[in-house]
């Protein structure tokens, strides 16, 4: 499967403990990650990501046509729904995205465990 991984600033953190979680899960799938996310994900676990930009330099937006273009399979995004995002129309943009093509979009890490474990038990 192609999976995006996507975090925002204050999901950081908690998208590597995912990722360091489920590693050998999301190893034997091919990853793309918007900027800093990748780089920290990376760092932390060492697993082979292809990099996209950072969200608001055009990140969200490489995704969001990945998935237009029937690229991507499953969706990570761990989105700070507190905090005001200046590229909030590019984040929506991505979600609408997943809805119209029906790909699996997790945007919290309890949805993202569930797809994760689906994954680990190979019955996606």
């Amino acid at each position: 499967m192609n999976i995006a991984i996507i975090a925002h600033d204050k999901k950081k953190q908690k998208m590597i403990e995912l990722c360091s979680a489920y590693k050998d899960v999301l190893a034997k799938h091919t990853l793309f990650a918007t900027g800093t996310t990748g780089l920290m994900v990376t760092g932390a676990t060492g697993l082979n990501l292809t990099p996209m930009k950072s969200g608001p330099l055009g990140g969200d937006q490489q995704i969001g046509s990945m998935i237009a273009e029937g690229k991507l399979d499953m969706v990570i995004f761990l989105r700070d729904p507190l905090t005001a995002q200046a590229h909030e129309p590019d984040v929506t943009a991505l979600i609408r995205l997943s809805d119209v093509m029906s790909i699996p979009l997790a945007t919290n890490v309890a949805s993202a465990k569930i797809m994760l474990e689906h994954l680990k038990r190979n019955s996606i």
